[in-house]
């Protein structure tokens, strides 16, 4: 694919088309990647973006439940001591 370089003020950038945005999942930002004579734009992740809201929603449907239980009745505590 070929795309146009741009002036942007004093500088000079690319646009990425919306399909591209969508489809790579690219909002705020991107890592540029210097490699070997390429230029490489790497989607940005965050982890556990949105965590909190999700759990927040869980929490409130009463999703929240443990699926198995935190301890187990052969568990011996005193090895730890």
């Amino acid at each position: 694919m070929e795309i146009a370089v741009i002036p942007i003020g004093n500088s000079k950038g690319i646009r990425l088309t919306k399909t591209i945005l969508e489809k790579y999942n690219i909002t705020d930002s991107v890592e540029l990647i210097l490699e070997k004579g390429f230029i490489i734009l790497k989607p940005k992740n965050i982890p556990r973006k949105g965590w909190g809201k999700s759990f927040k929603k869980m929490h409130e449907n009463g999703d929240d439940q443990l699926l198995i239980n935190d301890v187990f009745e052969d568990e011996n505590f005193e090895e730890w001591k």
